[in-house]
């Protein structure tokens, strides 16, 4: 399917965070119901046939499209959160960013050996944070049936920190 379309409800903010950066900005496409719809179809369409036990969606706009895609699999939902967010026992990883690190845990009985999980988040950046959520997966026994991205940033180069594992984003920005 094409998803060129989704295209036109993704606004680019100059400037932010910081200087020089273009920011790409999904919360139009969230407002649209159709085009929102049409993202978490593309997700699910990218990755059928795919037998997929639990989707991951990381903290915080990987819950939005996660859970969506979760509900139309059939599957059950995982959150990974930053630090002292889980109310129970966790696994950590800490992961590096360009200046310093961060942390993401998962309770430790989300995720059980051989289960088959889906990581979904809305964009794949300098890829830490995707391969650290892969990384707490695999901890728990969990095998990566595929990472899916609403937006890839190829610039960034966050595919290659993945390895191996299927890749598919909606939407690439080079």
């Amino acid at each position: 399917m094409d998803h060129r379309s989704l295209r036109t409800h993704v606004r680019d903010v100059a400037d932010f965070p910081s200087e020089g950066v273009v920011f790409r900005d999904i919360t139009p496409l969230l407002g649209d119901a159709s085009a929102f719809s049409q993202a978490v179809s593309g997700l699910v369409e990218e990755f059928s046939g795919v037998a997929v036990d639990r989707v991951v969606g990381v903290e915080s706009r990987g819950f939005i499209f996660g859970a969506a895609v979760a509900y139309r699999i059939g599957a059950g939902f995982v959150p990974v959160r930053k630090p002292g967010k889980l109310p129970w026992a966790v696994v950590r990883e800490e992961y590096q960013l360009e200046y310093g690190t961060d942390k993401l845990e998962i309770h430790r009985d989300a995720i059980h050996p051989g289960e088959r999980i889906l990581i979904v988040d809305d964009v794949l950046a300098t890829g830490g944070t995707a391969a650290a959520t892969a990384t707490l997966v695999e901890t728990l026994g969990g095998v990566i049936a595929g990472l899916g991205f609403l937006l890839e940033l190829e610039e960034l180069g966050g595919r290659a920190k993945l390895g191996d594992r299927p890749v598919r984003s909606l939407l690439q920005y080079s």
